[in-house]
């Protein structure tokens, strides 16, 4: 399905009223931009990856005559700079606690006292750090295809677990690297990726987002890997998600799920498609049994991407009620 597919089930494409670079520090530049109604209900935006960057599309979750609509480009992606698809990218200042300081100094300088959060995939898991690191600052929080960085979520989709259901993709996948290196493949992509030659990086970038835009969706969207799969935007998602899965997204083994309490009073819902293949259900699952004030909306019908009819609607009534 396209975005324009959409169109019976979110708002109306809008443009922003105001855009402008956030200097977060360590030479860093991030985008941001707002839409919507200026006096309205705040709300920010987390797009996933991490390294995805935001896309006109998702300001249309939110209700423009109610909703002030933040959305921003994390670092290194997007039209944030620099650009994490550069040769000589260098990646030490982007953690997740860079991304949550940048959230909340986003909030601070756009004078928002409190402001609902929406992430999700890696926007998640952003998602649920900013709002245990800084509660007071969030309303309600808007959650989709569930990611915390636990190592067997990283194993299943990387290290050969998603083989078992999309194993002519995984063949594209492991193709760039070498038989005997394909027991560690975070290890052997992160290895190529920061490689500064483009002969080296290009296809290694390539490979790794294509098997991601790849299977998203429940059903096959060319559109979308042909969008994502663009050279500069691939190098610079690869880079960035290997690295941050590469660390663990410097979090404690199942932190983020552990750390609910500081978050429990907040407004929540949970969506997640049953059958995403890239977060699965057993994520969602495990956060919904540690936190089951928050509301959990399954999508029998979808995959990962919240361009899929049934997640799109499950997270425009989760912003419609809050609104």
């Amino acid at each position: 399905m396209t975005v324009a597919d959409l169109d019976a089930i979110l708002y109306p494409e809008i443009e922003p009223y105001e855009t402008g670079f956030l200097l977060a520090g360590d030479g860093q530049r991030v985008y941001w931009e707002q839409s919507g109604n200026p006096e309205g209900k705040p709300v920010v935006f987390l797009h996933g990856g991490p390294g995805g960057g935001t896309s006109p599309w998702q300001r249309r979750f939110f209700d423009p005559a109610v909703y002030r609509i933040v959305l921003f480009d994390q670092r290194g992606c997007g039209k944030s700079t620099p650009h994490m698809s550069a040769p000589d990218a260098d990646l030490r200042f982007n953690t997740t606690w860079h991304l949550v300081a940048d959230i909340e100094l986003l909030r601070r300088n756009l004078g928002i006292e409190q402001w609902q959060v929406f992430g999700g995939s890696w926007g998640s898991a952003l998602a649920l750090a900013y709002a245990q690191s800084h509660p007071s600052a969030v309303t309600e929080l808007v959650l989709r295809g569930i990611f915390t960085l636990r190592r067997h979520e990283l194993e299943w989709f990387y290290e050969g677990g998603a083989e078992a259901i999309f194993p002519d993709l995984w063949q594209d996948f492991v193709a760039p690297i070498p038989v005997l290196e394909r027991s560690r493949l975070i290890e052997a992509y992160h290895r190529r990726l920061t490689d500064p030659d483009p002969a080296v990086h290009l296809p290694a970038g390539m490979a790794w987002t294509t098997w991601e835009a790849s299977t998203l969706t429940l059903r096959p969207d060319p559109d979308l890997v042909s969008a994502m799969a663009t050279p500069e935007a691939a190098v610079a998602f690869a880079r960035i998600e290997n690295h941050y899965f590469m660390n663990e997204g410097w979090l404690r083994p199942g932190q983020l799920i552990e750390d609910v309490a500081a978050i429990r009073g907040i407004p929540a819902v949970i969506v997640q498609g049953r059958y995403d293949v890239c977060t699965p259900i057993m994520t969602a699952w495990d956060l919904h049994r540690a936190w089951p004030e928050a509301d959990f909306v399954v999508v029998p019908d979808a995959g990962h991407s919240a361009s899929e009819p049934g997640i799109a609607a499950a997270l425009r009534a989760a912003t419609d009620r809050f609104a």
